[in-house]
């Protein structure tokens, strides 16, 4: 069963949650990026508001809040951020149900490949942990991260950090290969979806589409997020 899930890319806490409040009872899964202007070249929330000094971030760092609405969502985090790894801990804190770490943000991978042998055992029954990677970047080393990951999150341009970017044939293709060459493996697709190439991304092995401009750039967010969940009964 393939799942829809609506991407929020937002400099702003209270635009994150305003479009949180719009996705209350429609969707369970959302899907947060983080950007920090170094790995990615834009910002968002909280980097854009003063990264760790951010009031809203210090809030659910210190635990005095958590995320909007978190009794009702599992929140995606997708780290396009450089310190993923040596900061892990405090991203915990925003309360993930799935944490994506970026494949080109790594410096070292075999620090990275200890980092997640590692993680703790509680982590790993509680938290899904994906690798994303760009098409053009190596499946070799896909494939060598994907036995130590619960999923791979197949960016669908090279430029990340943005939406509205084009999909990349390159992207379809890397699908179907690592569908056949990684029986069972669960692969999400992010940037460029819409209701006119969903289908071939969900026929090429997708199990999880995440959709941005798709939904929030349509006229209608909530009609076109159904009309993307129709596509994925």
């Amino acid at each position: 069963m393939s799942e829809i899930i609506p991407a929020i890319l937002e400099k702003n806490f209270s635009e994150i949650k305003n479009k949180l409040t719009a996705l209350r009872g429609v969707a369970k899964c959302v899907h947060i990026d983080i950007c920090d202007g170094v790995f990615a070249p834009s910002q968002t929330w909280p980097f854009s508001g003063g990264g760790w000094e951010d009031p809203n971030f210090q809030k659910i760092m210190n635990e005095e809040e958590g995320m909007p609405f978190w009794e009702e969502f599992d929140f995606e985090f997708d780290l396009m951020v450089s310190d993923a790894v040596g900061n892990f801990d405090l991203y915990m804190k925003l309360g993930p149900k799935r944490m994506i770490f970026h494949l080109g943000a790594q410096k070292n991978l075999e620090e990275f490949e200890d980092f997640l042998e590692g993680l703790d055992m509680y982590i790993r029954d509680n938290v899904q942990i994906g690798i994303a990677f760009k098409p053009s970047e190596d499946l070799k080393v896909v494939s060598r991260l994907s036995h130590k990951v619960d999923f791979l999150h197949c960016m669908g341009s090279d430029k990340i950090g943005f939406q509205g970017e084009a999909f990349s044939n390159r992207a379809l293709e890397n699908i179907k290969l690592l569908k056949k060459d990684l029986p069972g493996v669960v692969i999400s697709v992010d940037i460029g979806i819409n209701l006119e190439n969903a289908e071939s991304i969900l026929g090429a092995g997708a199990d999880r589409l995440t959709v941005g401009s798709g939904i929030w750039k349509s006229g209608d967010p909530l009609g076109a997020l159904q009309s993307f969940q129709s596509l994925a009964p």
